[in-house]
């Protein structure tokens, strides 16, 4: 593929954009400028580079609104427990198994993988943020190490090899003109190998701030769970303490409830069940049905406005924690190819991201380290877009090209599946669903892009060197 001048752009920006974050800086100023120059440039027309700003930013809000809807139901069915009383109630049971942080951890761990490869993280983030995170606090795990725990094993590990859904494996080997369930066992081999050592590191790393079920910062740290102001909603109730109780077990019954159905129709109907962004719509519907019966018991009546007030909560907290990601994602969009088409206002859009991949594909090596090495790199940059699937196609195909005879196709396209889930899945860029762990978890997203940093690419990084040397 020929490279424009626009592409080079595009890259240097991209450049610009990564070496702020690494300097931890905001990266909205550089996203919009790039956004204006690069439009500019490509249509030669000053008035389309500030069209572009604007349908890029349209364009990253319509694609993560479903996040933000989740984020907004959960948050307003958290603030109408906290009414009555239910939240605390709710977590008291589970308090008895995170005897402490450590434990905590390991079980926000395993709960969040199993959930998340049955039906990806979007829809069993909600369950376990709002279920299990208030209660490994309370234990003393600090809320970032939570949000670290979910992400690296919902995100990461679980999402990347896919292994019960087979969408991202099915995409690979298509590309790569190969099996699928070859693939989708070596990713299943590969995502354990660096969902291990990236928890563990993570663990290793953060272990220190762990505190114990007594101190004071672990209050502080709840009331930044789900920050909204304090509730002006006054109790109609007469029987407060029995709807407390009732919705107190009613609540994560019906979500048990919920898992259990999707579950069940997942395995046994092989209608292919309920996941990804299915799956969250489902979950969300449930969320606003509790919330209108826990506003009613609460307010009875007074629940036409309480509901409102809780709504309301739920979306300025989500835009406030959430909106600097638009612009980001916006610029990244920009260089898919499924998206630049109505950024730019034309039919069919470049791919500024992907051919700067493409173009380096003459220049790679042959050798089976320097092929694994290339393929994550080049996965790790198609996960820049906050998808994580969308360069998987291409990732495919580059592993059928690269196969030597010291590593297979098979294992070059899951490494490229993990280069490319890892990071646009997403669990080290802020511009994807790692967004709604950082909005559920009350903490920042660019802080919780840093941590996961280090133990993701060290774990990616052994894992390569595995499959290089024993796979």
């Amino acid at each position: 593929m020929e490279l424009t001048f626009t592409h080079w752009l595009y890259g240097i920006f991209t450049l610009v954009i990564i070496i702020t974050m690494i300097f931890r800086k905001g990266v909205v100023l550089p996203t919009l400028l790039g956004t204006f120059i690069i439009a500019w440039v490509y249509k030669g027309n000053i008035v389309d580079g500030f069209t572009a700003i604007f349908h890029a930013n349209l364009v990253a809000a319509q694609e993560l609104f479903s996040i933000f809807l989740i984020i907004t139901f959960m948050l307003a069915l958290l603030n109408s427990l906290k009414d009555l009383g239910a939240d605390v109630r709710m977590i008291q049971p589970i308090q008895k198994v995170m005897v402490n942080g450590h434990v905590s951890f390991f079980v926000l761990v395993g709960v969040t993988y199993a959930i998340s490869l049955f039906f990806w993280p979007t829809p069993a983030v909600p369950l376990i943020c709002a279920l299990l995170v208030p209660a490994a606090v309370r234990a003393g795990l600090p809320a970032i190490t939570a949000a670290v725990a979910v992400a690296l094993a919902g995100q990461g590990m679980a999402l990347s090899s896919d292994y019960i859904v087979q969408v991202a494996p099915s995409l690979s080997a298509t590309a790569a003109g190969t099996s699928t369930s070859l693939v989708a066992d070596k990713a299943l081999l590969l995502s354990i190998i660096a969902g291990g050592i990236a928890i563990l590191l993570a663990y290793t790393m953060y272990r220190k701030s762990i505190r114990s079920k007594n101190n004071p910062q672990n209050q502080v740290d709840l009331k930044t769970l789900n920050r909204s102001e304090e509730t002006k909603n006054v109790a109609i109730t007469e029987n407060l303490t029995k709807w407390s109780k009732v919705f107190a077990v009613f609540v994560p019954l019906s979500l048990l409830v919920v898992v259990i159905y999707m579950m069940y129709n997942k395995l046994y109907t092989g209608s292919g069940g309920l996941v990804g962004g299915d799956g969250a719509a489902f979950v969300g519907g449930v969320a606003v049905i509790l919330l209108l019966l826990s506003t009613i018991a609460f307010g009875k009546h007074h629940a036409l406005d309480y509901i409102t007030n809780h709504i309301t909560d739920g979306f300025v907290f989500a835009f406030k924690a959430m909106g600097p990601v638009i612009p980001i994602a916006g610029f990244f969009f920009l260089g898919s190819g499924d998206f630049s088409g109505s950024i730019l206002g034309v039919e069919e859009g470049p791919t500024f991201l992907f051919g700067l991949v493409e173009a380096t594909q003459e220049f790679l090596p042959q050798s089976a380290l320097f092929a694994a090495f290339s393929m994550l790199i080049i996965g790790i940059i198609t996960g820049l877009d906050g998808s994580g699937f969308s360069g998987l196609p291409l990732t495919g195909a580059l592993a059928a090209s690269l196969e030597t005879s010291g590593i297979d196709t098979e294992t070059l396209a899951a490494i490229g599946q993990m280069g490319a889930i890892w990071t646009g899945g997403g669990t080290i860029i802020a511009w994807s669903s790692l967004i709604a762990i950082a909005g559920f978890c009350g903490v920042s997203v660019m802080e919780l892009v840093r941590k996961n940093f280090v133990p993701v690419i060290v774990g990616l990084l052994v894992m390569t060197v595995v499959a290089v040397f024993f796979l």
